[in-house]
């Protein structure tokens, strides 16, 4: 190590010891990094902040893939409703489906599920409905508009509406019994 006298001696040859400057960008990049995880630790990261929450959902009205009666949100008030945003391309929906039809089937008439296809064709949805069966509506959203009007920019999404029409949960990726039914009750107490 030099000695702070040789090193003005020999003034070509590097200090020893910490650069300030350095450590002081180091920690202004670090600090912050830092305060974002920390401020995340224990958050879902499929519970995304949507600017919808809490707001009114929009409104929409939209035909089933098996052609009967179109469906409008407006109709399910009163209700909770589990609306998924899905395509028969997208593998975590092939993962998710069968969590959201048992949910569907077992929750009955209180919560009003809706599978909205997403950039999808029409005899592709019929066929994977035939094979894997469902237990709700699939409703076509011809050039997207529901889909651009809650922002969905990926599938699966799912809404939680309550029964007052509020979006309380908007949740990204493939949904489980446990997670369903725990989004289904905080829908479900939405409105009171």
């Amino acid at each position: 190590m030099t000695s702070p006298v040789a090193a003005a001696e020999n003034p070509g040859q590097p200090r020893a010891g910490v650069n300030r400057k350095a450590l002081v960008v180091g920690l202004l990049v670090v600090l912050p990094l830092l305060a974002v995880l920390v401020a995340n630790l224990g958050r879902d990261p499929h519970s995304v902040r949507s600017p919808l929450l809490g707001q009114s959902a929009p409104p929409f009205e939209l035909s089933t893939v098996e052609g009967g009666a179109e469906i409008s949100l407006e109709s399910l008030r009163g209700k909770s409703v589990v609306m998924n945003f899905w395509a028969t391309w997208c593998v975590p929906c092939f993962q998710e489906h069968p969590a959201l039809t048992a949910a569907a089937r077992a929750m009955g008439e209180d919560v009003q599920f809706l599978g909205i296809v997403y950039e999808d064709e029409e005899p592709r949805v019929r066929a994977f409905l035939a094979e894997r069966g469902t237990t709700y509506p699939s409703l076509l959203d011809p050039g997207g508009r529901t889909a651009i009007a809650y922002g969905v920019y990926g599938v699966p999404e799912t809404y939680f509406i309550d029964p007052a029409g509020r979006v309380v949960e908007k949740y990204v990726g493939p949904l489980d019994p446990e997670t369903i039914a725990r989004l289904v009750a905080k829908a479900s107490a939405g409105a009171r």
